[in-house]
């Protein structure tokens, strides 16, 4: 991963740099690989939470089960009231980042979401 980051000379590899140790440090099984151009998460192979850093003015976490269009669970995935996820639907939560500072004011509760929908799509 590292050398894929240091090839894209991205201006917000700080950033990128500290969501990473967050999401490895939140829970255990996680494998970090490269999906859509940036870093991804997979628990027991499976996909499940993509970092989007293009276009460089902003990263989101997108929280998922997979790739391909699944059948929507009746409520949502994980019951956080956090203000950090946006729902795009009820298997999908987006989190964004402007900035460092972003990320420090987050980072606990952030670590809660990883773990709760690791937890949860197991």
């Amino acid at each position: 991963m590292t050398e894929f980051l240091d090839a894209l000379n991205h201006p917000m590899r700080h950033e990128i740099e500290l969501l990473r140790e967050i999401i490895l440090g939140s829970t255990g099984g996680l494998t970090e690989n490269i999906k859509w151009n940036g870093p991804n998460y997979t628990f027991d192979q499976q996909d499940r939470i993509t970092m989007r850093i293009q276009p460089p003015k902003q990263i989101q976490l997108i929280f998922h089960i997979g790739a391909k269009k699944q059948e929507q669970p009746k409520d949502r995935i994980i019951q956080s009231q956090s203000k950090l996820l946006v729902w795009k639907e009820n298997d999908r939560a987006v989190v964004t980042f402007k900035n460092s500072s972003d990320i420090d004011h987050g980072k606990k509760e952030l670590s809660s979401i990883v773990n709760e929908w690791i937890l949860n799509t197991k």
